[in-house]
C-alpha cells in the first residue's frame, strides 16, 4: 500500500499479530494503532472465570470506551487495583498494548464505535467463505479475487455513510498535527529542516 502510493492514515487499526503490528509501525510510523477490541475482549473472556465475567467484562469496556484517554488510563488503573491479586493472567492481558486499545478515543466520537475493531474487514472473510462453501472450486485465482473485490467494494459503500463534518475535520486535522508533532518528537527531528510527506486532503467524505 505505502508503494501504491498511500501516505500515513490517521488510525491503522489490526489484531494482535506481532508481524502486522511491526509493518504497521515500519510503513506508517506517523499514524495511531489502533489494537482490535473485539479480539482484546474475547482474549480477556478466556482468562476470567464464567462468575466473574460479566463484572470485569463492564470494567473493561468502560475502561475501552471512555469519554477520553485520560479518563480511559485511571478507569484502567482502578481495574488493575482491584483484579491484579486475584485475575494476575487477565490484568496482565488488559494491560498489554493499552495505549493502543484507546487509540480510538483521539478520533471524532461518532466515528469511535466504527474504528475500534477489525470487524468490517473480517465480514469480508465471512462473505468470502460462505460463497466458496458452495463452489467446490473457485477455478482459479482470477475468479477469487473478482469475489473479494466484489466484497471490498459492498463494504466501502456501506463505509461512506459515515459523514465528517466540519468540525470533525477541524478534530482530525488536529489529531494529525498531534502525531507528526510525536512522530517528530520521538526521531529528534527538527520541523524546519523536515519535508512534510504529502497528505491527502480531508473532505466531507474523508474516512478516518
Amino acid at each position: 500500500m505505502r508503494g501504491r502510493g498511500l501516505s500515513d492514515p490517521l488510525l491503522v487499526v489490526c489484531d494482535g499479530a506481532a508481524g502486522i503490528i511491526k509493518a504497521i509501525e515500519t510503513c506508517f510510523p506517523r499514524s495511531e494503532r489502533q489494537r482490535c477490541l473485539a479480539h482484546r475482549m474475547r482474549n480477556l473472556a478466556a482468562k476470567v472465570p464464567e462468575d466473574r465475567w460479566p463484572e470485569f467484562k463492564a470494567r473493561a469496556t468502560a475502561a475501552y470506551q471512555a469519554p477520553s484517554r485520560a479518563i480511559a488510563r485511571d478507569l484502567a488503573a482502578g481495574l488493575v487495583k482491584d483484579y491484579e491479586a486475584e485475575l494476575a493472567s487477565a490484568v496482565a492481558c488488559f494491560m498489554d498494548d493499552f495505549e493502543a486499545a484507546i487509540a480510538h478515543l483521539r478520533m471524532p466520537i461518532t466515528h469511535r464505535r466504527a474504528i475500534r475493531t477489525t470487524n468490517l474487514p473480517e465480514r469480508l472473510f465471512v462473505e468470502e467463505r460462505r460463497r466458496l462453501k458452495i463452489i467446490p472450486n473457485a477455478f482459479g485465482e482470477k475468479p477469487a479475487l473478482k469475489l473479494m473485490f466484489g466484497a471490498m467494494i459492498g463494504a466501502a459503500e456501506r463505509w461512506r455513510a459515515i459523514r465528517i463534518t466540519d468540525f470533525e475535520r477541524r478534530q482530525m486535522t488536529a489529531v494529525r498535527q498531534e502525531l507528526d508533532q510525536e512522530y517528530e518528537a520521538r526521531n529528534g527531528l527538527d520541523k524546519k529542516t523536515v519535508a512534510k510527506e504529502p497528505r491527502q486532503n480531508l473532505s466531507s467524505s474523508s474516512r478516518t
